[in-house]
């Protein structure tokens, strides 16, 4: 029998460009999550914020924050996941780590990237989606403008790909409505529990972020408790049986589109 699954959303402010203390905030946010939890997600570029300056932030993946990762992941023995700078091959990318509780991992490149924002310019995008296992969950984890594309993140005809959608985010307040709106069509149309961690406060280009980080339900409904502009840890029991008998009472994904996605 799969078992429910206990994640843990950390809505926080990030410091500018200031990897010691972020890495430090969130080893204090992570070890004060005293109940028992399968997985930990953090906002996107959790170490940096929304930043464009690749050759000062960018760092190797085997560097500090992926041995960062490792450590608090065996430490609370538990999965862990947020995006960082990284630099490969002399390309930058908005990556997202997977941390296992054993120290192994996997990795997802943001595929969309924010032009308005000049991200495109400035990081290389990724073309491969990642479906991880969690405790018998599938589990596809995403970056913030991804969630605009409902190709990318559609769960295919009768295979139900996933069972849970995540969505790290540096999403402003200005588009909050819009975050709002996409989380909950992206669960609806999917039958998947959806988890959006944005950050909250404001950023070096005097941009606020909002937060409304939530979990929301296959159903649409919001099932968290995380009010916008706070920095709050929340930790929410996803029930399996709800979600499989919901599949099989009202099973969409049958009648779904087929569809193929070009590089």
């Amino acid at each position: 029998m799969i078992s429910d699954l206990k994640i843990t959303l950390i809505q926080s402010s990030l410091f500018w460009e200031n990897k010691e203390k972020n890495l430090e905030q969130f080893s204090d946010k992570i070890d004060s999550v005293k109940e028992p939890t399968d997985l930990i997600i953090l906002p996107e570029m959790f170490t940096t914020g929304f930043s464009m300056n690749t050759k000062t932030l960018a760092e190797p993946l085997n560097g500090a924050t992926l041995s960062w990762l490792k450590k608090k992941a065996v430490q609370k023995s538990a999965a862990i996941t947020g995006s960082f700078v990284c630099e490969e091959n002399g390309k930058y990318f908005n990556r997202l780590i997977w941390m296992n509780a054993d120290a192994t991992y996997s990795i997802y490149d943001k595929r969309h990237l924010f032009r308005m924002g000049d991200e495109n310019n400035n990081y290389s995008s990724g073309n491969k989606k990642l479906i991880v296992e969690l405790k018998g969950w599938k589990i596809c984890p995403l970056i913030c403008y991804d969630l605009r594309f409902p190709v990318w993140s559609r769960n295919e005809k009768g295979i139900n790909n996933y069972d849970l959608l995540i969505y790290v985010a540096n999403w402003p307040e200005r588009r909050a409505h819009a975050w709002k709106t996409l989380l909950l069509a992206r669960a609806i149309e999917n039958q998947c529990y959806i988890a959006g961690v944005n950050r909250v406060g404001e950023d070096y280009n005097a941009i606020m972020h909002s937060g409304d980080s939530a979990v929301i339900n296959a159903k649409g409904d919001i099932v968290s408790n995380i009010k916008a502009y706070q920095e709050i840890t929340e930790t929410i029991i996803l029930k399996k049986h709800e979600l499989t008998d919901f599949r099989k009472q009202f099973p969409v994904l049958l009648d779904a589109d087929d569809f193929e996605i070009t590089n």
